[in-house]
């Protein structure tokens, strides 16, 4: 018998904007005890010194949240020239140091042309990518060096939001990426490409699939909430689990049909996709889980939520 979990059986998505410091898992576990929920999961790591939209999903909503993990993405980031750590971010240790002075805006925009669309990115060692069983991070931290495998991964965007000449120029860089994309490790190309070494002194998540920074909740604004509206009144931040999968197109099945489908029978939809995959509702009703279309029309449940019934 599966054993019950402790908490609220709360459910949807919470949109938190992670404050610079704590990991993922950390801010992750400080939402789940403010709600009191029983099940949450985030869908994409952030790293400890980067800020931004990090997405939580509460109970049935985390049946979804691989259409977040797997969404594209948008970072701000500042990027120093002349100067390179050991982690690529402002939190290492400085290994090389270089006279920017001469690099201006317009050679860098010139040079952020050329990382535009499909390309191969190598992880870095400071990355929460597990080898044999281990983060990088942790091996990096002990001196070692792993042989990581190249990943591919897209650049749709990058623009120069602002830049500051010196000795150490500082760019301001909007970029939006599909999803495994290593900000550090692009920011260390791009320095690379201008002749210099480079790190990122900052980094910010804007954009998470289809949720947007100015959207998000502080930790600091639920924690209030909840001391002074108590622990059920943060629910009215929460979205419904479906503003996971807006992207997929909804089928509305009638009673009957639902009935069956919730029975795991695969049903015919009037006017329904040809393929791929929908969510699906009963007569406009909310959302009751995802179904796939078969090869003759008909729709399939795939994941169904279990208070639809």
């Amino acid at each position: 018998m599966a054993r019950r979990r402790k908490g609220r059986p709360v459910s949807g998505v919470l949109l938190l904007d992670k404050p610079k410091g704590p990991s993922s898992n950390q801010a992750l576990q400080t939402a789940k005890r403010l709600f009191g929920g029983a099940k949450a999961g985030h869908t994409g790591n952030l790293d400890p010194m980067a800020s931004g939209v990090l997405p939580i999903c509460f109970g049935e909503a985390t049946k979804l949240s691989q259409y977040l993990l797997d969404a594209d993405k948008q970072y701000v980031t500042e990027l120093v020239l002349g100067q390179s750590t050991d982690t690529g971010d402002a939190e290492g240790s400085v290994i090389r140091e270089a006279d920017a002075s001469l690099i201006s805006r317009d050679r860098l925009e010139a040079i952020l042309l050329e990382f535009i669309g499909p390309q191969e990115q190598v992880p870095p060692m400071y990355s929460a990518i597990k080898v044999d069983g281990q983060p990088l991070y942790k091996r990096a931290r002990k001196g070692e060096v792993v042989e990581r495998k190249s990943r591919a991964v897209s650049i749709y965007s990058i623009r120069c939001l602002s830049f500051q000449p010196g000795l150490l120029p500082v760019a301001e860089l909007e970029i939006s990426c599909s999803k495994g994309t290593y900000i550090r490790t692009l920011a260390e190309d791009i320095a690379t490409s201008l002749g210099c070494p480079g790190h990122i002194q900052a980094l910010s998540r804007t954009q998470s699939g289809p949720f947007d920074l100015s959207a998000c909740v502080t930790i600091e604004s639920l924690s209030d909430r909840c001391a002074s509206h108590g622990q059920e009144s943060l629910d009215d931040y929460l979205l419904e689990p479906e503003s996971c999968v807006q992207h997929l197109p909804r089928v509305e099945l009638s009673s009957s049909a639902a009935f069956y489908l919730r029975q795991g029978q695969p049903v015919l939809v009037p006017n329904a996709p040809l393929s791929g995959m929908v969510r699906i509702a009963e007569g406009g009703g909310p959302m009751l889980g995802l179904g796939i279309v078969l090869d003759d029309g008909r729709i399939a449940p795939k994941r169904l939520f279990v208070d639809s019934h």
